[in-house]
């Protein structure tokens, strides 16, 4: 299975507790990142069999395997706030939401999204479209993005002028219209955003 090349490497160098690492929410106007590290006893890889990439599924089909891989593995996250993502910005919010994740997992590899961490004492491997060729790393994809989706859908009944349970906090036609109409939320927003930055200077 090609999903599992990277995990088999991993195994052939005698590692055995691997785990996947990847975030969800970087290109997002408003809410966290919220990145997911995930690890699976080897002689279980099979149990993951259909994850992919949580872009290309559809929420029904993610939420169905989100179920499979809490059953099977061992998942943690790590959440990042707006506030703090302007602070020190996207990227390097995404690196600590990713090394909280992973601080609450026992595990001697890592394979992650193309972000390379190098605050661990373990071997990690960053992946350019990882959630497209490591199942460990599209099984954190998947738990990463429920989490964040379901956060999103708590601030959508909260705003219910915002629509935040439809777009997520992503940039859309329809957020846009919303924003525009009924402004910034402190705390909730990331400031440092074009888009919101421009709404905050009007």
């Amino acid at each position: 299975m090609e999903m599992l090349n990277f995990e088999n490497a991993a195994l052939a160098a005698g590692y055995y507790k691997i785990a996947g690492c990847d975030e969800a929410g970087r290109g997002c106007l408003a809410g966290p990142v919220v990145a997911a590290a995930v690890t699976i006893n080897p002689s279980k890889f099979y149990l993951l069999q259909g994850v992919f990439d949580s872009k290309q599924l559809s929420e029904k089909k993610r939420l169905v395997l989100f179920e499979q891989i809490l059953l099977h593995a061992h998942c943690a996250i790590g959440i990042i706030e707006a506030g703090e993502i302007d602070e020190i910005n996207i990227y390097a919010a995404s690196r600590k939401a990713m090394e909280i994740a992973l601080s609450n997992l026992d595990v001697d590899y890592v394979l992650t999204d193309a972000m390379p961490i190098t605050t661990l004492a373990i071997p990690v491997i960053p992946i350019i479209k990882g959630d497209q060729k490591s199942i460990l790393i599209a099984a954190a994809s998947i738990i990463a993005k429920s989490v964040r989706d379901s956060i999103m859908k708590e601030y959508g009944l909260k705003y219910p002028d915002y629509f935040f349970e439809k777009h997520k906090g992503y940039p859309t036609k329809k957020h846009k219209e919303a924003l525009e109409k009924n402004g910034v939320i402190r705390g909730l927003y990331r400031e440092t955003y074009a888009p919101v930055k421009k709404m905050l200077e009007k």
